[in-house]
C-alpha cells in the first residue's frame, strides 16, 4: 500500500509560512502588472489535448499529462505552460479587442517530467502578455516589466541574458555559406559552441557568432564588426537601445542560444537571480496562429514563483496575536481592524508559540512574548 504522506515524484506539499509566501508572491506580481495596464485572464487547467499541444512548440508538447475524459471520450491535457492559452484567449474570444491587447496571468502547471536542475513537476507560474505588437517598444516594456516586477519581491542580483533566436537563419538565407552543413546542422553546432564543427562543416563563416556572447554591450560591438544584412543591423540597434534603458540588471547576450527558444522570433531572454539555480524567468517575441490561419505577434514572458520562495523571499514577518480562553470576541474583532491575524485559545493554557503567535493579548495590548 502507498503511505498516505508519499506523494508522485516531483510533487510537493507547500507549508506555512511557505504556502502564504506563494500567495503573497503572486498578489505582488499581479498587482505590478495591473499597474502597468495588464488585466488578468484565468483559463482553465485542463484543455483538449489537441487544441492545447498544437500552440506548444514539440518539446513542450511532449511534456503534456494526458487523459481520457470520460464524458466526451476526447484526449484531455494538463497544461504545462499558460502563455499558449492566453494566446487562444487573445484571438478567439479577445479577437476584437483593440490592439495591443494586455493580459496577465497565474495559476498552477504540470509536467511529465521535472529537469536536473528543476525536479518539480507542478509549479505557480505568473506573467503577461502583450498581443499585437513585437515592435522595440513592445518588446521594450515586457522586459523592463519582467525586471521590476522581480525587483519588486526583493530578488538580488538580477541578470538578463538575451538572445536572438532567428539571427543564424536570417544570415543563412542572406547568403552566410553553410557549406557542407544545413541550417539545423550550424544551429546545433553553435549552441555547443562547437568551432571545429563548423569549420570541418564549411560553415566557418558562423564561427565568429561563438565569441560574440558576454556582457550585452561588448557582445552587441563584436557583432557589429562583422558583415551584417542591413535588417540584422537594424535589429542589433533595437537590441543595443533596449540594453541601454535597462537599469538595475546585469545583461548578458548570447546571440545563437536557442534552447526552449524555438518559437520565439526576433528576441528572446531568460532571467536569473541570487539564490536560485535556474531560470526565474523567460520569454520574448513570437507569433499566434488564428483561427484563420493568420498569425499575430505578441511579446511575453513569464515568471516562476516557486523558485522565489525557495529563494526565501515572500515570507511576511507574522503578526499573530494569540486571544486567551474568554477574551471578549469584540476585541479580537478590533485586532483584526488593526491588522493582526488572532488566534482564539481554546484551552487556560496555550502556547503562544506553538501555534506561531509573536504576541498575546494580556487584556490591555497585543504583548510581545
Amino acid at each position: 500500500m502507498i503511505s498516505p504522506g508519499l506523494l508522485p515524484e516531483g510533487l510537493r506539499d507547500r507549508l506555512p509560512p511557505q504556502a502564504e509566501a506563494t500567495a503573497a508572491l503572486v498578489r505582488r506580481l499581479t498587482a505590478t502588472f495591473a499597474a502597468h495596464g495588464y488585466e488578468r485572464v484565468q483559463p482553465p487547467l485542463v484543455e483538449y489535448e489537441e487544441s492545447l499541444g498544437s500552440r506548444l512548440g514539440g518539446a513542450a508538447r511532449r511534456e503534456l499529462l494526458r487523459f481520457t475524459d470520460p464524458i466526451s471520450q476526447h484526449t484531455l491535457a494538463l497544461r504545462s505552460d499558460m502563455t499558449g492559452q492566453v494566446g487562444r484567449i487573445a484571438v478567439t474570444r479577445l479577437a476584437g479587442a483593440a490592439r495591443p491587447l494586455r493580459l496577465s496571468y497565474a495559476g498552477p502547471v504540470l509536467r511529465v517530467r521535472g529537469s536536473q536542475i528543476s525536479p518539480e513537476r507542478e509549479s505557480v507560474q505568473v506573467g503577461v502578455e502583450l498581443i499585437g505588437s513585437d515592435s522595440t517598444a513592445a518588446a521594450g516594456e515586457v522586459i523592463a516589466l519582467a525586471v521590476a516586477s522581480l525587483a519588486g519581491t526583493g530578488l538580488g542580483g538580477l541578470s538578463l541574458d538575451i538572445t536572438l533566436p532567428t539571427l543564424v537563419a536570417d544570415l543563412a538565407a542572406a547568403g552566410w555559406p553553410l557549406g557542407r552543413a544545413r541550417l539545423a546542422d550550424v544551429q546545433q553546432l553553435l549552441d555547443g559552441k562547437d568551432a571545429a564543427g563548423l569549420q570541418a562543416l564549411g560553415a566557418g563563416a558562423f564561427e565568429p557568432l561563438i565569441a560574440a556572447a558576454g556582457p550585452a554591450e561588448a557582445a552587441l560591438a563584436r557583432l557589429a564588426a562583422l558583415d551584417l544584412p542591413l535588417a540584422v543591423r537594424d535589429r542589433l540597434t533595437a537590441v543595443a537601445g533596449l540594453v541601454a534603458s535597462l537599469t538595475g540588471v546585469t545583461v548578458t547576450l548570447d546571440p545563437t542560444e536557442r534552447h526552449g527558444f524555438e518559437y520565439q522570433t526576433w528576441i528572446g531572454f531568460s532571467l536569473f537571480g541570487d539564490g536560485i539555480a535556474g531560470e526565474t524567468g523567460r520569454g520574448g517575441t513570437y507569433q499566434i496562429v488564428t483561427p484563420a490561419g493568420d498569425s499575430e505577434a505578441a511579446v511575453g514572458f513569464s515568471l516562476y514563483v516557486d523558485g522565489l520562495v525557495d529563494a526565501g523571499l515572500g515570507v511576511a514577518d507574522p503578526r499573530r496575536v494569540l486571544v486567551p480562553l474568554g477574551t471578549d470576541p469584540a476585541v479580537a474583532a478590533q485586532l483584526r481592524r488593526n491588522g493582526w491575524a488572532t488566534v482564539a485559545a481554546f484551552t487556560g493554557d496555550a502556547d503562544p508559540a506553538d501555534f506561531r503567535c509573536t504576541h498575546v493579548w494580556n487584556g490591555v495590548e497585543a504583548a510581545a512574548i
